[in-house]
């Protein structure tokens, strides 16, 4: 007797505990979720009695219990025309005393008396639909936040990225390791700072995508680290990165006689870069003053170096740009990336120059470094040849013997040189 007890008791009990665990455990909208709830019911309440509409259904969604009542007229004994919307008076009666002819009489609905085949049936459906409900919520939750900053918790680390619990929603997100940062690691427990970079379906269901590699990142962190940016005070123009090596922030703004915009960021001896610099595992930021004005925009942009002169070719959307020899390395940074950097963020295509440069087109063999490796120049410099016209006399097979390199490596050489000089 008590197992068949235990089997009555089961299709209710089964339908809380189904609706109690997405109430308490995942981050919906109430007002959804119980008119889920209750068209699932209703669905139920159809097949049974055929109607609906005199039925109310009542869904707490705290503590995920559900009650069922039916509302019938109470009329004269005998004088029943559809039991679905009437009880007689003498039934009435005996259910509840003070029930009076012309009244209406409400009775409540076990949800055993649906019979346990129909009501495992619709808890599935309850399940479905809670689910789809969850992933819609999901997909319209962070396709608005398409660039904001996250905190959140690394929940796996997995082989091609990191699940990470957002602090505010609790929800699961995806950090790939192809949008981290080169020398980002993590294990389960430690606090991860990204931006969204997309919300995608897959599978036919939402995968929101984080991202520490997006210029938007170094955007979120300038702004909640400087109360002038959110104030309005000053505007971010534009944002580069080469992520974790060096970045470069064009900033403006509105009042320069009050405020700097380049002091504002830094802070007072760097205190507010300095946070950010660590969390993006040391990448040298440059925050530059924005200028409407090209020629003094791409100067401020080669920074750390100090250029002399600058050419720019408005039909070409390039620019000629002259330094000291000794700044020509500077501008154009380790492996190329100052001087590309630079061009992302003016817009411009930028060709190097040095003050001295040759009338006859020649140019030193340090000019190239950036293009060339560093141990590779020095390897033709010390066999006697400091241009690239006077390289470009050797054919590849010569300098490779004499400067003891692959004839590969020489034939590259040659090439890099020969497309300088005829630009």
């Amino acid at each position: 007797m008590a197992k068949k007890k235990k089997e009555e008791e089961l299709p209710e009990n089964a339908l809380k505990f189904s609706l109690g665990e997405f109430t308490n455990n995942k981050n919906l909208d109430e007002a959804r979720m119980k008119g889920v709830a209750e068209d699932v019911f209703r669905t139920l309440i159809r097949k049974k009695y055929g109607v609906d509409d005199n039925f109310d259904v009542i869904v707490d969604v705290v503590n995920g219990s559900i009650e069922i009542w039916r509302k019938r007229e109470v009329v004269p004994e005998g004088e029943v025309e559809d039991e679905r919307y009437q009880i007689d008076f003498p039934t009435a009666k005996g259910l509840d005393k003070d029930s009076e002819i012309g009244e209406e009489y409400y009775d409540s609905i076990d949800i055993d008396s649906f019979g346990r085949r129909s009501v495992m049936a619709a808890r599935q459906t309850l399940v479905t639909r809670i689910m789809e409900l969850e992933k819609d919520e999901i997909h319209k939750t962070y396709a608005d936040k398409i660039g904001d900053l996250i905190i959140g918790e690394v929940s796996q680390v997995l082989k091609k990225e990191l699940m990470i619990i957002d602090d505010q929603t609790k929800l699961e997100l995806m950090l790939p390791k192809t949008e981290m940062i080169r020398s980002d690691f993590y294990r389960k427990g430690d606090v991860v700072k990204a931006v969204v970079k997309t919300v995608e379906i897959k599978n036919n269901a939402p995968h929101v995508v984080l991202s520490r590699t997006d210029e938007m990142l170094l955007h979120r962190l300038l702004a909640q680290e400087v109360p002038e940016i959110v104030d309005g005070l000053i505007t971010i123009k534009k944002v580069v990165r080469r992520p974790g090596e060096r970045a470069k922030v064009a900033v403006e703004s509105y009042d320069e006689t009050r405020i700097d915009p380049v002091g504002s960021c830094v802070g007072v001896r760097g205190s507010r870069i300095h946070g950010i610099v660590r969390e993006l595992k040391n990448e040298n930021i440059d925050v530059i003053n924005y200028s409407d004005d090209a020629e003094t925009f791409l100067k401020r942009a080669l920074t750390p170096a100090k250029v002399t002169k600058v050419e720019i070719n408005t039909e070409r959307n390039s620019a000629a740009v002259y330094l000291p020899a000794d700044e020509v390395s500077k501008a154009i940074g380790k492996r190329g990336i100052n001087i590309d950097l630079a061009a992302e963020l003016t817009g411009l295509e930028i060709d190097v120059y040095r003050d001295d440069y040759d009338s006859t087109g020649d140019v030193d063999l340090e000019d190239f470094r950036g293009d060339i490796e560093d141990w590779i120049l020095d390897a033709i410099k010390g066999i006697g040849h400091n241009s690239a016209r006077d390289v470009l006399k050797l054919d590849a097979e010569e300098i490779a013997q004499r400067a003891d390199l692959e004839d590969e490596t020489a034939e590259y050489v040659l090439q890099t040189l020969h497309n300088r000089l005829n630009r």
